[in-house]
């Protein structure tokens, strides 16, 4: 039976931070969770794992990845504002905020239903005063602390 070529598939990869399954169809990445065994021929999500081992393995500081966030246009900015944040370096929920025009907290809310983690770098974004906060990606502020430390963000060389 031929499969859809606009339906959902997976593609899971290992990593430092355990499995790593995306999920899209032949146009675009549109979500990845922790977690699960899937396997997939769609050239968008083998060249999202090719990328997410490139960037674990340290030859890769920024994803170029057909990305679609299916969400509100509120989510989609958050996410664009996320993906702003260079490699190693960290905002604010204030700082989105400040630069969406909204609350810390719809901000914040904003980076917990971020569909593509780590991709989106959701983890590189800190509480006031560079607190470390929540992450929604299995293994939670461990999870985020791991990514930051990898990335060489500031205070997480320790």
């Amino acid at each position: 039976m031929a499969q859809n070529a606009c339906m959902t598939q997976g593609l899971s990869v290992s990593t430092p931070v355990g499995v790593l399954t995306l999920s899209g169809d032949d146009t675009a990445i549109t979500g990845l969770r922790w977690g699960g065994e899937q396997i997939s021929d769609l050239a968008a999500l083998r060249e999202g794992a090719r990328q997410i081992a490139a960037y674990f393995d340290g030859r890769l500081t920024r994803f170029d990845l057909p990305l679609r966030v299916e969400a509100s246009a509120f989510q989609q900015s958050v996410c664009a504002a996320m993906q702003t944040i260079p490699m190693g370096e960290t905002r604010t929920y204030g700082d989105l905020a400040r630069d969406l025009g909204c609350s810390a907290q719809a901000v914040g809310r904003g980076c917990g239903g971020n569909p593509i983690p780590v991709i989106i770098p959701c983890h590189r974004v800190m509480g006031a005063g560079g607190r470390l906060v929540g992450f929604s990606g299995a293994g939670g502020v461990e999870t985020k602390v791991a990514l930051l430390r990898h990335e060489q963000a500031g205070g997480f060389l320790i």
